[in-house]
């Protein structure tokens, strides 16, 4: 016997099975989901579905796209400055 006929075709993603196997190694299929070919085919990729909305997506996991990004406090850079002066006068005066 060849090595193909030991190994019968996954329905679901076309890869070649043991025939004791209880699922698809490659894909998962089994007698639980299925071993039909209704199910669409595995294509290794785990893409979403062709109704999937982007936009509705980015706006439920980032909230409103069109806010600008807060900008740090002016009083945060006033410091940074002063600190800064403060840092080179010592340097200059040691």
């Amino acid at each position: 016997m060849t090595k193909s006929q030991n190994f019968f075709q996954c329905p679901v993603c076309g890869a070649e099975v043991p025939p004791s196997a209880s699922a698809c190694p490659e894909c998962g299929a089994d007698d639980t989901t299925g071993w039909n070919a209704d199910r669409a085919r595995y294509d290794g990729l785990d893409l979403p579905d062709d109704e999937f909305d982007y936009d509705e997506y980015l706006n439920k996991e980032f909230g409103d796209a069109g806010k600008p990004a807060k900008k740090p406090w002016p009083w945060l850079w006033i410091v940074g400055a002063v600190l800064g002066l403060l840092a080179l006068s010592l340097v200059l005066l040691t």
